[in-house]
Order: C-alpha cells, then sequence, then structure tokens
C-alpha cells in the first residue's frame, strides 16, 4: 500500500481528489493536507466581488470531497518536508509520512522586489487573505465619510477584471460618490499581450467608468509612476489591492 500524500487544495488536487472518487488507484492510500477548509476558484473571484456569485459558489468544500476520494484531510499547515525519512512537519500534530507527495499550493504576487510593496499591499493571493481586507473595506466605508482611493497594481486581465468587479460593486453603495479608482501598470501598456483592439476597447471603458490609469508602479508610501504621478490609495490590490498609511 503506498500512501500518496498531497499539499495545498490548488486546482489540480481537486481534480487528483475528484478522479480519486471516480476511480481510486489500487493500494493506493491518499491523504490531502491543507489549511483551509474552503478552497478558492480563482477564475470567479472577480464575480464573487462583484456580488454575482456568492462564497459557496466560488469555494470547494474539501470535506465532502476528500470523503469522495476516500481521502484522510487534514487541516492543517506544513512546516517543513523531510526528504531523507519521507515526513511532512506540521504545525498541529505528528509528521505525517509520505511514499508519494505532491505540492499544489497555489501562487502569490511576488512582492519582495518592489520597494513598500511587502509593507503597504494587499496581495491578492492568497484568496483568503484577500477576502479578509475586502470585508474589512466595506466596514471601513460603512463607518466614515471620508474619500477613498483603490488601486489595483497589475495591467493584465486578471488586475483589469479585478479593478472593474471591485468598482462595480463598491459604486452600488451610498458611498460611491467619495471614491476614486486607479489602475497602475509596470509596463508601457494596458492589456499589452492582448490585441489591440481589446486594449482600445478596455480604454474607453476605463475612461468611460472615471478609473485613471498609471505607468511603472514603484512603491513606497505611494504609489509612484514613470511620469511622476503619485497617489496615495488607501487600498491596493497587488495582482499586483493593498493598504496604505494615512
Amino acid at each position: 500500500m503506498k500512501h500518496l500524500v498531497l499539499i495545498g487544495g490548488g486546482h489540480s488536487h481537486v481534480a487528483v481528489l475528484r478522479a480519486f472518487g471516480m476511480a481510486p488507484p489500487p493500494d493506493t492510500r491518499l491523504t490531502l493536507i491543507c489549511n483551509v477548509v474552503h478552497t478558492p476558484y480563482s477564475g470567479m473571484l472577480p464575480g464573487l466581488i462583484a456580488g454575482h456569485y456568492r462564497f459557496e459558489d466560488a469555494h470547494i468544500d474539501l470535506t465532502p470531497l476528500s470523503e469522495f476520494a476516500k481521502a484522510t484531510f487534514v487541516n492543517d499547515t506544513v512546516i517543513g518536508l523531510d526528504p531523507e525519512t519521507r515526513l511532512v512537519k506540521r504545525t498541529g500534530g505528528p509528521p505525517i509520512p509520505y511514499d508519494l507527495l505532491s505540492i499544489n499550493i497555489g501562487s502569490a504576487p511576488a512582492t519582495k522586489n518592489v520597494p513598500g510593496a511587502a509593507e503597504h499591499t494587499v496581495p491578492v493571493k492568497p484568496i483568503s487573505g484577500f477576502l479578509s481586507h475586502w470585508e474589512a473595506l466595506q466596514a471601513r466605508l460603512a463607518a466614515d465619510d471620508q474619500p477613498c482611493r483603490i488601486a489595483v497594481v497589475g495591467g493584465g486581465a486578471g488586475g483589469v477584471e479585478l479593478l472593474l468587479a471591485l468598482q462595480h460593486r463598491l459604486l452600488q453603495g451610498p458611498h460611491a460618490h467619495r471614491l476614486q479608482f486607479h489602475l497602475v501598470t509596470e509596463e508601457d501598456e494596458l492589456l499589452s499581450t492582448h490585441l489591440p483592439r481589446i486594449r482600445k476597447a478596455f480604454h474607453r471603458t476605463f475612461a468611460a467608468r472615471g478609473i485613471a490609469q498609471h505607468r511603472r508602479a514603484y512603491g513606497l508610501n505611494h504609489l509612484r509612476c514613470r511620469q511622476s504621478d503619485r497617489i496615495a490609495p488607501e487600498i491596493t490590490a497587488w495582482e499586483i489591492p493593498w493598504e496604505l498609511p494615512e
């Protein structure tokens, strides 16, 4: 009997659990270790932020999925690996032995190369952390009447879609008149990998919706752009949303 251990509840491991449930390989025992019970489907995050989906629509409950796969689900955080003894070290209990190991913990935006990004931004991933800041922002807007600037750093499809979703949701509230929205990209062009007609369409959309565009973010306490533009958003999403000191 071989013991396959999966670390993380990423999309690939969700597919593995489903496959085990449908046709389990012989002589194989399966364990899933993940620090969250509900794993998000990242492609649905903008729809969740915009209010088109509920939390349960955009998350997969790993408990029934593990039961379907006849896998042991360990809700814990992995803190180390010992490849010599083939042990997975975790915070809440003894190490877990394995014969085969797979790691699918998802990605996170790189903030170390931009001064101030790690201290002053909220990375979009892990999504659970971002959703906590998103809830806090909504509570903050409901509690005061101060102006608020919201920025997303990242001019690719993910950043563009996220900012439009944030604006769509927040402009439905009573605080819409005091919100400003900014998109910052390190490149010369919005959606640089897309066709020119796509870029033109989104430039028109941004102009119609009053979203400011900036080039070349360098971080610190303000977003610093190549044209020397400076903005100090209250929350910035690093897809590069992040919360900045007042």
